[in-house]
Parts: C-alpha cells; sequence; structure tokens
C-alpha cells in the first residue's frame, strides 16, 4: 500500500465515524459556561490577555517560517510534531451510533468523571483550585467489537497480529476513545480531603513530602460541562485548617472524588505564590514515542506498554528530593479520552503532580498547535512570582517557537529551557528544527541534551542550567534538514556534532527553489513512511 494512500484510509475510516452523525448540542435555552477565569493574585501585575479557548494559531505565518515557504505539500501536523492519528475522534452521538447505542441503554450507564489533578494558587480570598476534566459514559463494547474499531488505528498491521497483551491495551485504549461526553451537566459534590504523604516508599516531591492537614469540604462547580462535556474553572475553597499559601512554601495535596461517579479521583496540589515549578513534556523525554515516526508512535501510543525514556525517572526523583517544595507539572496534547493513561504512568515512574492536557474542544490541528501556549501562559499568569522550568524535546515546532518566547515574554520567571534533541539521538527523526528563538538567550539559561545523564550536575536552584560538558555548537536557524541542505555538522571531539545542532541555516536564497522542492519530497517521504 502507498504510503499516503495509508494515511488517507485512516483518516476517511475516522471521518466515516465521527463524521456521519449530527455532534451533540446543548440545550437552546441553556447559556454556555464563559471560559475559565486565572483567579487574581495578591502581587500587582498587568498580565497579557488569557487566549481565548476558541482562537486558533496559524502555524504558517511569518516570513522567517520556512515551512510557510513551502507550500501545502507538507501537512502542519508533520511540523509541529502532533500525529494525525491523535486528531478527529469521534465524541457524543457519533459514538452513540457507531457502537448502536439506544437511549434506554444510554441511560442506564453509569457517569464516570475524568477529573484531571489540578493545582491551585493562593489569593487574598484564600486557596482557589482549577477543577477540569470531562463527564462521559463508557458504552459496554464487546471485545469483537473493540477489536474492529482498533484495527482503525493500527495501520498495515491487526490487533490480531499483536501479542495478546498489545491486544488488550489496543483494546482498552480504543474503548476510552469510544465515549459519549456528557454535555450540560452539573458537576455536583467534589469530595475534598487531606491526601496522605507519598512519603519515601513512592516518588517524593510534587507535595508528596509534605503532611497536609485540614481542607476537608464538599463543593459544586458553579458551570454545568460544556458541549464536549468540558468542565475548566477556579473555584475557592474553605480554609478548614489548611496553611495559608503565603506562609508555607511546601505543596499541599488534597483527594478530590467526585460523588456519583464510578471514576472521578484526583490530587488537588496547592502551589504556594512563590517557588519552583517544573513543567515537563511527557512524549520522547518521560516515555519513549518516536511520535515523529506515524507506525512506531502509534504503536507505542495505542499498544505497546508505556516505557521511561533512558533513566528520566532516576532524574526527577533526584530532582524532587534535592529541590524538596519544586512543584512538578506535566502537560501532554493529546486529546482528553487518552489522558488516563498519561496520568497513571506518570504517576508510576515520576513524582506526583498536576496535570494538562488538550479539551475537546480544541478539536482540530491548527487549535491543537495553540493549546501548549494556552495552558504554559495560563499558568504563568496564575503563578507570576514562581519560577518555571521548562522540559521537552526539539520534535515540536510549537515548543522550539514558544519557549524562547515565554523566556523573552516572562523574563524573570523562566529560570530552565532543557530540550532533548531527538534529531540527534534517534535516526527515525527527520523533521528540522528551528533554534533561531534561543539567539537573545544566555547559554546558563537553556540546554539541548543528548541522555538524561546530561541533566546531571545543574544547579537548578540558582539558574545555572547548562552542563558544560555537553557541546551546543548552536547556529541560530533551521536544523536536522534533510536532502544536504545547510550546511554540514561540525566534529566535536573527533565525532559529528554531539547536539546534532550545527546544520546551518537555510534561507531561500542559499537553498533555491530546487532545494526546497526536494526538501519537501524528503519531509513529505520521512513524515508518511508507513513501513
Amino acid at each position: 500500500m502507498k504510503p499516503i494512500l495509508a494515511h488517507a484510509l485512516i483518516q476517511a475510516s475516522l471521518l466515516s465515524i465521527a463524521s456521519a452523525f449530527p455532534a451533540p448540542t446543548a440545550f437552546a435555552n441553556n447559556v454556555a459556561p464563559p471560559d475559565p477565569i486565572i483567579t487574581p493574585s495578591p502581587v500587582e501585575r498587568n498580565p497579557s490577555p488569557v487566549v481565548a479557548r476558541n482562537i486558533l494559531s496559524d502555524v504558517e505565518s511569518g516570513a522567517d517560517n520556512v515551512l510557510s515557504d513551502l507550500g501545502s505539500d507538507l501537512p502542519s501536523w508533520a511540523a509541529s510534531g502532533v500525529p494525525d492519528f491523535f486528531q478527529g475522534f469521534p465524541t457524543g452521538d457519533s459514538v452513540v451510533s457507531s457502537l448502536g447505542l439506544d437511549s434506554s441503554e444510554l441511560a442506564a450507564l453509569p457517569t464516570n468523571v475524568l477529573n484531571i489533578d489540578p493545582y491551585a494558587n493562593w489569593t487574598k480570598s484564600g486557596w482557589n483550585v482549577r477543577f477540569h476534566g470531562n463527564v462521559y459514559k463508557q458504552p459496554n463494547t464487546s471485545i469483537s467489537k473493540l477489536n474492529d474499531l482498533a484495527d482503525i488505528f493500527l495501520v498495515n498491521t491487526s490487533i490480531s497480529d499483536l501479542p495478546k497483551s498489545q491486544q488488550a491495551q489496543a483494546r482498552n485504549l480504543t474503548a476510552e476513545i469510544f465515549v459519549v461526553q456528557q454535555p450540560e451537566v452539573a458537576v455536583n459534590k467534589i469530595h475534598i480531603k487531606p491526601a496522605a504523604s507519598q512519603g519515601s516508599s513512592g516518588q517524593p516531591g510534587g507535595g508528596g513530602s509534605s503532611k497536609t492537614t485540614g481542607g476537608k469540604q464538599v463543593i459544586t462547580l458553579p458551570y454545568n460541562t460544556t458541549v464536549e462535556g468540558d468542565f475548566d474553572t477556579f473555584v475557592p475553597i474553605d480554609s478548614n485548617g489548611l496553611t495559608a499559601g503565603n506562609e508555607t512554601s511546601a505543596i499541599q495535596r488534597l483527594d478530590t472524588h467526585v460523588e456519583g461517579a464510578s471514576i472521578g479521583n484526583s490530587t488537588a496540589y496547592l502551589v504556594p505564590p512563590k517557588g519552583l515549578t517544573i513543567i515537563s513534556d511527557i512524549d520522547d523525554i518521560l516515555r519513549v514515542t518516536k511520535i515523529y515516526q506515524p507506525k512506531q508512535g502509534l504503536l507505542n501510543s495505542f499498544a505497546r506498554p508505556f516505557t521511561a525514556w533512558e533513566n528520566m525517572p532516576e532524574i526527577y526523583r533526584n530532582w524532587s528530593i534535592s529541590l524538596p517544595d519544586t512543584h512538578f507539572h506535566y502537560l501532554t496534547t493529546t486529546p482528553e479520552q487518552i489522558t488516563r493513561n498519561y496520568m497513571e504512568f506518570i504517576y508510576d515512574n515520576y513524582p506526583g503532580g498536576s496535570f494538562d492536557t488538550r479539551p475537546l474542544n480544541f478539536s482540530d490541528v491548527s487549535a491543537t498547535l495553540s493549546i501548549r501556549k494556552f495552558l504554559l501562559q495560563k499558568i504563568f499568569e496564575t503563578f507570576p512570582e514562581r519560577k518555571f522550568v521548562l522540559v521537552a524535546d526539539t520534535s515540536n515546532s510549537d515548543v522550539m517557537r514558544d519557549y524562547p518566547k515565554l523566556a523573552t515574554d516572562f523574563p524573570t520567571q523562566v529560570q530552565c529551557i532543557l530540550l532533548r534533541n531527538t534529531s540527534a539521538t534517534d535516526p527515525g527523526d527527520k523533521f528540522p528544527y528551528d533554534t533561531s528563538g534561543f539567539k537573545g538567550l544566555k547559554q546558563s539559561k537553556y540546554m539541548f541534551f543528548l541522555n538524561s545523564d546530561d541533566l546531571t550536575k545543574l544547579d537548578i536552584a540558582n539558574g545555572q542550567c547548562y552542563n558544560q560538558s555537553i557541546p551546543q555548537n548552536l547556529t541560530f536557524g533551521y536544523q536536522g534538514l534533510p536532502a544536504g541542505l545547510g550546511n554540514k555538522p561540525s566534529a566535536v571531539n573527533g565525532s559529528a556534532n554531539h547536539t546534532g545542532a550545527a546544520n546551518g541555516l537555510l534561507t531561500k536564497e542559499s537553498a533555491g527553489v530546487q532545494g526546497f522542492m526536494a526538501l519537501v519530497a524528503a519531509m513529505a517521504t520521512a513524515t508518511f513512511m508507513f513501513l
């Protein structure tokens, strides 16, 4: 099968399920809830406006974006590192129809809540918790039907060809995708109580080493769910014995559970105004995903067990011990439906912490490319006095664009930017990446690294984020260009450029029209190479 045809068949299969039936609509006489508003901080500051949830980023704008010069032959998801098998999942009525559910069967199903672990900030009014997640029902789908649905995602293979353990995981993930979101419903009676300390037996840090007292209460969210079943709002809670945020540097943890939901537990992290927050991407930095190789990325996400990348769990554990009051925040742009797998993996291997994912109303590629910036800006403006360490990899163009810009827009808050150079460590990564945003930043503020051990010997607390034993050889422009474009990598210590970051700057003048066409062809081949 031709690669592009295989890609087209995935989209056609998904669209036949997701588009053949009308999407759920809100009741006509109800007013949609407003976008979540950041609760004010006692610190006087004029933050930049929060991006509205329905505003899309134009990822191909700007004269310096080489991908915009390549025309429409290169899909935008390829430039972003967002695989298109994470797009277009069916929702609502589409799932009901595709599974053949009737109204009585749907009504009889229990209600589940994806209650994503929230963070809370301290204001003059007390603690405010950002509750966010999704309300849905899980149909009782037969194994044979789940096998059929899973085969839609497993390109060039079938679930029957996988080991039994991988078959089970593929079915479980498919079942998580084919759920029925519940629009315009109230999220009632969220029970809150102090969480037990993680202690030395588990992964410390993320507030796990502190003992939380007080906070026991029951609250109801002020707004119903959106059309997609989402909820996302800050809610003030009573102190009830909790320590005030301006009286401690420790992070307090609260167990939360939505009454009446068969699934609905989470841990809320109460984060003081001052301190250090590590914001970490997950794919290809904390776990092996190979998001830049469609077939491998798909199998690693749908069927294979989640596997930690190198010894990153030990690196994060050491950070949580040496920086005991650090807040860990995990961010993934994968859709909500498959978030629970990510959370379980993180909490089995890494310090506890709050979590962000892509809500369902960010439903297309252009919206997906703006969600990371939206979520980052939200947390930066929620905690204007905290310092942030950003950890990710080079395969996402939005990371390469937005992270150095954050360091410019929030110069007193960005402590470190640490990026794994996937193109230098994995020959399967053929995507070029742009380092021009780092030109004005001090080297001590950022580092491109190859292995997890490169993150040792850093003084993160004092802003020393560059391990001087790791050569950078950084040119500021597009790196990792295929088809021989740009300069050849320079030698470092008798070997190829250690960071893979000195491949040169591509310009129209230097490459020419034929060079650009060669780049399009090479990248398209790498993108759609289903082996």
